[in-house]
């Protein structure tokens, strides 16, 4: 298979959307008054056998913006210090460009239409990502601005599991609870899950075709 069915493939499976995983912790549950802390996105491709999987990925630690709600509760769940000197954070509107670059690029490469975003219960990190552009006035924003796809409800329907530890071990992923609720981790094993389940799904109905 060549690289220009590679693309097409892409570009076809998902109606024209890039699928692009993102995580974001954050500062409380507001996605106007509380900070953004940390946001990831994997980059997804097929490979010449036509299974999916994790490309590359991006990720980045964020500066609370000015006037930003932190809450005591979401950060000792998290664990974030926001202002240690060791997260090398950068403002909100830079942390974005690091994101939005290469998912844009990755949309034009595949001859998508636009980004969409999967998560774990992804309207959470859908409306922080949505707040935080418009926050910061970019007008480019490569995701679908309401559509997703949530791995948990594919994970409920595939594996009987909703909680992402627990769908990852089902579905024959390895799971560190210590690296867990970083943005980096839970979207590099969100990714995983959601190849698994298409790969999955796409071997199912291939096998039935035949």
């Amino acid at each position: 298979m060549g690289k220009d069915n590679i693309t097409s493939k892409l570009a076809s499976r998902f109606r024209g959307f890039l699928p692009v995983v993102v995580d974001v912790e954050t500062g409380g549950f507001n996605p106007k008054r509380d900070a953004l802390l940390e946001i990831a996105a994997v980059i997804l491709e097929f490979d010449d056998k036509g299974q999916l999987h994790p490309a590359e990925s991006h990720a980045c630690h964020v500066e609370p913006f000015p006037g930003a709600h932190l809450d005591e509760k979401s950060l000792e769940f998290t664990g974030i210090d926001p202002y240690h000197p060791f997260r090398f954070a950068k403002p909100e509107q830079e942390a974005l460009r690091v994101i939005f670059q290469p998912v844009r690029r990755a949309v034009r490469e595949n001859a998508c239409t636009r980004a969409i975003l999967v998560g774990h219960n992804p309207s959470f990190d859908l409306n922080f990502v949505n707040a935080a552009a418009d926050r910061n006035k970019i007008k480019r924003n490569p995701f679908h601005p309401f559509s997703c796809f949530d791995t948990a409800t594919l994970a409920g329907l595939a594996f009987g599991q909703t909680v992402l530890a627990r769908a990852a071990i089902a579905a024959g992923m390895e799971w560190d609870q210590e690296q867990a609720h970083s943005a980096k981790y839970d979207a590099e094993r969100t990714a995983e899950l959601f190849c698994s389940i298409v790969n999955r799904w796409d071997q199912l109905t291939n096998g039935a075709n035949n």
